[in-house]
């Protein structure tokens, strides 16, 4: 009865957005598209499957149905009650505004409950000279930071990074950031959509309205004393077949991220513990399951059910698969019988603790 999931892609009209998402082969409403939700039981944007027998079914409702073969059986209830991870893509044609998100434990008393907002990026394309705001330059304050936001010169505090196509950037909770202009990536997120704006260049929406700020939020939540971090990562390869490999990206308690990269045909298997997101980047292929396979391409994502069983994976792809770990047993484990030390995890995989 199971088989692999795809959505429609729920879109955002932010006015920062574009329309690059038809790059990806997307078919766009008219007018602006920012964020192109792709797996999402989150009330602001609800996946709706879009293939095989649950077509038409929102994921929150057939979760309800389904329970554990869709969520696993290794992850405890309450990502049963509420699934825990939210995939989309994002195009930025114009600047995000400066931005945090809180922690679990401060959005639980402030938001009524909601998550915090735990997320990476996959950088999918640049152009030339664009980057990121990624923290507060080191020796910032909660005071000095609030003075530079009434005297609008905040960018003095904060720092900026050039990206290019196949970075990969962790983005913590407590951590102040913006995507820049000319950037399309891939984001794994917590199952939340809290974001305190702290500035977001004095524009205006569609009817003529500022945006609001959230600045005392933002500066309870920001972590200053963690400013100075790392900013890239270059993961750690593992051989996945004779021509295809997986290089392990991002490791939290929230979620771990994978980059494969195929050329032939692998082997994966959901063993009933855990579901996997893939969100296809580049390239054509299918998943195979018992006698079926479905077709993929790049700009499209796939949940796979926890009890999905034994699946292939054939083409020439990349893609990014995600999913909530067990970073002993489903990080460590496996690149620790690959040659690497802990010590090599620990400054190479993201978020890594």
């Amino acid at each position: 009865m199971l088989y692999p999931l795809k959505f429609k892609p729920v879109y955002k009209d932010y006015i920062w957005g574009g329309r690059n998402f038809e790059k990806l082969g997307k078919v766009l409403p008219d007018g602006i598209v920012a964020e192109s939700w792709e797996v999402s039981c989150h009330p602001d944007g609800i996946s709706i499957v879009s293939n095989g027998e649950f077509e038409g079914i929102a994921l929150p409702d057939l979760i309800g149905r389904l329970g554990r073969q869709i969520v696993g059986t290794a992850l405890p209830q309450k990502d049963v009650d509420k699934f825990p991870l939210l995939v989309k893509f994002i195009d930025a044609s114009d600047d995000l505004s400066v931005q945090v998100h809180p922690d679990d434990d401060y959005a639980r008393l402030h938001e009524n409950g909601e998550y915090g907002k735990n997320e990476m990026w996959y950088i999918m394309s640049a152009q030339p000279g664009a980057r990121l705001i990624y923290d507060v330059i080191p020796g910032t304050t909660r005071e000095t930071l609030a003075q530079a936001v009434k005297d609008n010169r905040i960018g003095s505090c904060l720092k900026y990074v050039e990206v290019y196509p196949g970075d990969v950037i962790n983005i913590p909770a407590g951590l102040i950031h913006a995507i820049g202009k000319g950037i399309m990536l891939a984001e794994i997120q917590q199952n939340s959509n809290t974001t305190y704006r702290v500035y977001d260049f004095d524009r205006v929406d569609k009817n003529g309205n500022k945006r609001p700020l959230h600045i005392e939020k933002a500066l309870d939540v920001i972590d200053f004393n963690a400013a100075g971090r790392k900013e890239k990562y270059k993961g750690l390869e593992v051989k996945i077949g004779p021509s295809s490999s997986k290089r392990y990206s991002v490791a939290n308690r929230y979620f771990s991220v994978e980059e494969y990269k195929i050329k032939g045909r692998i082997e994966e298997s959901a063993d009933g513990s855990r579901f996997y997101i893939y969100v296809f980047l580049e390239g054509e292929g299918g998943i195979g399951y018992g006698d079926k396979t479905l077709g993929v391409k790049g700009g499209e994502s796939v949940l796979i059910p926890a009890a999905l069983g034994d699946y292939t994976i054939e083409g020439n792809l990349k893609a990014l698969k995600s999913y909530v770990p067990d970073i002993g047993q489903n990080v460590v484990t496996p690149l620790k019988e690959a040659g690497y030390s802990l010590e090599e995890i620990y400054e190479n995989v993201a978020g890594f603790k």
